[in-house]
């Protein structure tokens, strides 16, 4: 988020707040504040609202933003912030986790415990906040302010407290960036990746089968396999071999891994067979370094060992954070694991980074930049200062030797270690974790993993964690999205429609599908009793990139009249020259159509 926006959505928040306590006497305010894009307000209110009261409340914030009221700030003792929240439950569970230490200003572990607490005032409405705040409201340009939504939360998140309702809202600098914002919101809509997967035919979810675990149809399978398929071809000329480590794992190896302690919460729960404890497997870190260790005694002369799976795992996702393919339960990582010595981080960061960058590149992902995420002040990171310091260092060292520009993340590290993170801007701005690169001198030595060294002695090897697209069901929802369904040829699960003009075409028809289907190419031909005008609309509908219309004159001419899905008619071409453009077209993976 731009900083610069940070206090006029905070002080938007709060003028929400405002307008929502004299609209709903006796709401109980929780928290608001601002976040990427705008800003939200949780309250429990006397009775439900719907989108339609949000234009009131609006319309309210408007007349309060013209007060020009200041924002005072304060700071109050435990025993004043206790009386002046006394009608606030939620206002005081935080006053009182602020003054235990058991929580921060912003949810953060507290250093110490608070003695005093930070309030903001403005008009007749005092919260509990640390701001920062504009000088006052009249400097929040209500022409470039607006209520957008309301959803149900949990208070501090947890499924076990009482459910709040959450207020969206937003607020710019200027109504053409509002306006410029809401234009994105209505183009994300159209091209949401749950729509248009079940338009396009590509997956489903099912009550049957569960929240969370995505059913992908024939369509939707070809789309994955040839995603994954292309990163496997690249990664193996790159060197890395492909392993398979199953579903299961015993649970004595995540306690051995750190994973136990770090991750237990987002793992299903346990399977007993025989007083032995199963886990599905949520990872693939400790698979892959006990199957190093089964497969003998190395040598450093072995080095670098790259390990990559195409693996399915499963976490256990909380009901309200599942959001189609982008967050599911049961997801496909195209995960690597690579055993190398220190000396060799830097080489296999560049390999790795090498590899990123043409699978990135190939869909048009070139506005990226990366998160260097290092351990913050939490108990969650294993306590290795030497070890830490180590992969630090090694993980700066090689993103500067590539010149990668990058910002640094505190607290956003892996338990075991550093990792460089890849977030890629896609066509409407929205930004998307997907790669990741992560330097690891710590889970080896807990998992045994040992090489015979140059001087003959045993030395424990450093894992780099490497995945490029992160997982196929994510990468597949950010796709679908990129290209509004209109997937590039090569990746389009139908690439031609062939349309017979009558039924005496039929025969010509499903001649040119033979010679296409000859050269591997995707096609289908449409045999279904509709005017050739109706199975034309049809097939753009689906987002298929060529239509072949044969007629009389095409079959005479061993030609086919090519309609793009862009509604572009390029006219009869000769089947082997259309035959020749489509190849070169899917061979270099182009976003071409011609």
């Amino acid at each position: 988020m731009d900083d610069k926006l940070i206090p006029l959505r905070h002080s938007a928040a709060h003028v929400m707040a405002q307008a929502v306590m004299e609209l709903y006497p006796g709401a109980k305010l929780g928290f608001g504040p601002a976040i990427e894009d705008g800003f939200y307000y949780d309250f429990e209110l006397p009775r439900a609202i719907t989108p339609d009261d949000l234009p009131a409340i609006e319309a309210r914030m408007k007349e309060i933003v013209k007060g020009k009221h200041p924002f005072q700030h304060a700071e109050l003792s435990i025993d004043a912030a206790r009386a002046q929240f006394a009608a606030q439950p939620f206002k005081l569970d935080q006053v009182y986790a602020l003054s235990t230490g058991a929580m921060g200003e912003h949810g953060e572990t507290a250093a110490k415990p608070a003695e005093s607490v930070s309030t903001y005032t403005h008009a007749n409405f005092t919260d509990l906040c640390r701001g920062p705040h504009l000088a006052h409201t009249g400097e929040i340009p209500a022409d470039a302010l607006k209520l957008l939504s309301i959803a149900g939360a949990y208070w501090r998140g947890d499924e076990k407290n009482p459910q709040l309702t959450r207020i969206y809202g937003t607020v710019w600098s200027s109504k053409k960036e509002l306006d410029e914002y809401l234009w994105r919101l209505e183009e994300a809509k159209k091209r949401d990746h749950r729509k248009l997967g079940r338009e396009l035919g590509l997956f489903y979810f099912s009550d049957d089968i569960g929240p969370g675990l995505p059913l992908f149809t024939p369509k939707g399978e070809i789309v994955r396999y040839l995603m994954e398929d292309f990163v496997r071809e690249t990664q193996t000329k790159y060197g890395y071999q492909h392993v398979w480590t199953g579903h299961m794992v015993k649970e004595d190896l995540y306690r051995k891994s750190g994973h136990y302690d770090n991750y237990r919460d987002s793992m299903f729960p346990a399977m007993e067979d025989e007083g032995v404890v199963f886990r599905l497997k949520p990872m693939n870190c400790p698979s892959h370094m006990t199957l190093f260790n089964e497969m003998g005694k190395h040598s450093y002369r072995e080095f670098p060992l790259r390990m990559a799976e195409f693996a399915t795992l499963y976490r256990y996702e909380k009901r309200g954070e599942l959001s189609g393919l982008t967050r599911v339960r049961a997801l496909t990582q195209d995960d690597c694991h690579v055993f190398c010595t220190e000396d060799q981080i830097e080489s296999e960061f560049t390999l790795a980074l090498n590899l990123i960058r043409k699978v990135l590149d190939t869909y048009k992902f070139t506005d990226y930049k990366v998160r260097l995420s290092l351990r913050g002040d939490t108990g969650k990171y294993v306590q290795d200062d030497e070890k830490w310091d180590k992969a630090t260092r090694a993980l700066r060292s090689a993103l500067d030797t590539n010149k990668v520009e990058y910002f640094v993340a505190e607290g956003e590290a892996a338990f075991y270690g550093p990792k460089a993170d890849f977030l890629a801007r896609d066509v409407l701005g929205r930004e998307w974790q997907l790669s990741t690169i992560q330097v690891d001198f710590i889970q080896p030595a807990r998992i045994g993993c040992e090489y015979v060294a140059e001087d003959g002695s045993m030395r424990t090897p450093v894992v780099i964690h490497r995945a490029v697209t992160g997982s196929t069901e994510r990468f597949l929802g950010v796709l679908i999205e990129q290209f509004a369904g209109a997937f590039p040829v090569w990746l389009a699960p139908v690439q031609m429609m062939i349309v017979p003009i009558a039924d005496r075409h039929l025969e010509y028809a499903n001649f040119v599908a033979a010679q296409l289907r000859a050269q591997n190419f995707r096609v289908e031909v449409d045999t279904r009793a509709e005017r050739m005008n109706a199975k034309i609309r049809d097939a753009q509908l689906q987002k298929i990139p060529y239509m072949l219309v044969v007629g009389d004159k095409e079959e005479e001419a061993q030609a086919v009249a090519v309609r793009l899905r862009t509604g572009e008619d390029l006219k009869a071409i000769p089947l082997d020259q259309f035959r020749a453009m489509a190849k070169k077209i899917v061979d270099e993976k182009s976003l071409e159509l011609k």
